[in-house]
């Protein structure tokens, strides 16, 4: 079996953890800038501000792009790169940048797929409130409507937020990453409306700006559960998880993605949030709940979970020596078979896994190679199950490696090795680990291969 013939294979990387240049050609700075810069914040200090200098070397990595045979490259704008202030004054170096960029992926044959926003909010907006001031959601289609302005004649595939759960949960209530905040969730969840109002104005201003047909999604966190035995009730339990909303965080699926596509908050996230949910009037809804041509979702791993009292889902345990990765996230392929079907069966939209991936200790080997036999595994497993749910009737589109090369991992520093190729942070010298030619072979084969 191979995927269907359209089925796009990339990989992805986001602004922050590759670009460098933090003060180059006047970008203005962000909150990770920021949050960097703060004592015991991130693994042994480490920051962005050079990360792998792909500001630079953009030309020689979009050149091993093509040498791996990707059909499309997800990238995310720098919001602080291109509005320094995050709003106002345009940087004409900075959004010039990402036009070198898109001539350069398009001459390798490569699709630029746009993220608008991967975390890297303007210190600027971050003084006025950030995400809690209501005028945040207008900001954010200002800075797209330049993005899209300037892009759009050559960019068609759009994305407009990367992981909300993420940059509000840890972000905004754990404040393990930028801009570190402690909220509770009163104020946790008004910073997630404005978001959610973020997104639908971001996505008019694309269909209303784009000068080519323009292709709309998101990206957010595919919160999958796996079935601890093949039952029907542990299945059930597994999408019950999915569908789930629990009291004192945001990871979750349809707190974000109904209003998004059903254009309603979850009944059972109105009951369980209670009080604390922010008010909101029929029309903000209606801006939130914007029509979208995929659904996408980053998937790493899927915990066990299987029927508990009422029928209701409880933690499966895994057994003692359960393969897990660098990380620590445990290794679950079907993850990738549950998370798209309950993605696809809620919002009947087609699916894109927007990332998908591990991290190992990876080094360069005496023979000069990265022999990640791991990886390879894992994707094989992993891309059989999304396979699997593609011949089981899901509308599965593409999938984006996660990472195309070793980066900075957030509040991780440089601990963690995701990429398909290997970076020396010190002298910036790349090597295409044994994964980036396994990789090659399965798009040349179109999935056929995995056997």
């Amino acid at each position: 079996m191979s995927f269907r013939q359209d089925f796009v294979w990339g990989a992805a990387a986001a602004s922050y953890q590759i670009e460098g240049a933090a003060q180059a050609d006047g970008k203005g700075a962000s909150i990770w800038d920021m949050l960097t810069r703060q004592s015991g914040k991130i693994w042994e200090g480490h920051t962005g501000d050079t990360a792998c200098d792909h500001y630079h070397r953009y030309r020689d990595d979009v050149a091993l792009m093509r040498k791996i045979g990707l059909k499309a490259y997800r990238l995310s704008v720098s919001w602080p790169r291109v509005l320094p202030q995050g709003t106002g004054a345009i940087n004409p170096l900075g959004l010039g940048f990402y036009d070198r960029l898109v001539d350069e992926l398009l001459a390798a044959g490569i699709a630029p797929w746009v993220t608008l926003f991967h975390w890297d909010y303007p210190y600027d907006l971050f003084l006025r409130g950030g995400w809690l001031n209501p005028d945040s959601p207008k900001w954010f289609a200002d800075y797209a409507a330049t993005v899209v302005d300037r892009l759009s004649d050559r960019v068609s595939h759009w994305m407009t937020l990367n992981e909300p759960q993420c940059f509000i949960g840890p972000g905004h209530i754990a404040g393990e990453h930028a801009p570190g905040l402690k909220l509770g969730m009163t104020e946790a969840l008004l910073a997630s409306h404005h978001v959610l109002l973020a997104h639908g104005l971001s996505v008019q201003t694309i269909r209303a700006r784009a000068k080519t047909t323009p292709v709309i999604g998101w990206a957010p966190v595919g919160v999958a559960y796996t079935p601890a035995t093949d039952t029907a009730d542990d299945r059930r339990a597994a999408e019950q998880g999915m569908a789930a909303v629990y009291p004192g965080g945001i990871w979750n699926n349809t707190w974000w993605g109904d209003p998004a596509v059903l254009g309603e908050y979850p009944e059972e996230g109105l009951r369980v949030y209670g009080k604390a949910v922010p008010r909101y009037t029929a029309e903000d809804m209606k801006t939130i709940c914007q029509p979208l041509d995929f659904y996408g979702a980053n998937i790493y791993s899927g915990p066990p979970v299987k029927a508990g009292p009422a029928g209701r889902e409880v933690a499966a345990s895994t057994a003692p020596g359960h393969p897990h990765t660098h990380i620590l996230w445990k290794v679950t392929p079907s993850a990738l078979y549950w998370g798209p079907k309950f993605l696809h069966e809620r919002y009947k939209l087609p699916i894109v896994i927007t990332e998908n991936g591990l991290t190992l200790p990876d080094w360069v080997s005496l023979d000069g190679g990265v022999h990640d036999a791991a990886r390879i595994d894992f994707l094989q497993r992993y891309l059989r199950e999304l396979r699997r749910s593609a011949a089981d009737g899901v509308d599965v589109r593409g999938y984006f490696h996660w990472s195309i090369m070793d980066n900075f991992e957030w509040a991780e520093g440089y601990k963690h090795r995701f990429g398909l190729i290997h970076v020396d942070y010190e002298t910036q010298k790349r090597t295409l680990k044994d994964s980036a030619f396994w990789y090659r072979d399965v798009i040349h084969a179109n999935g056929a291969n995995l056997g």
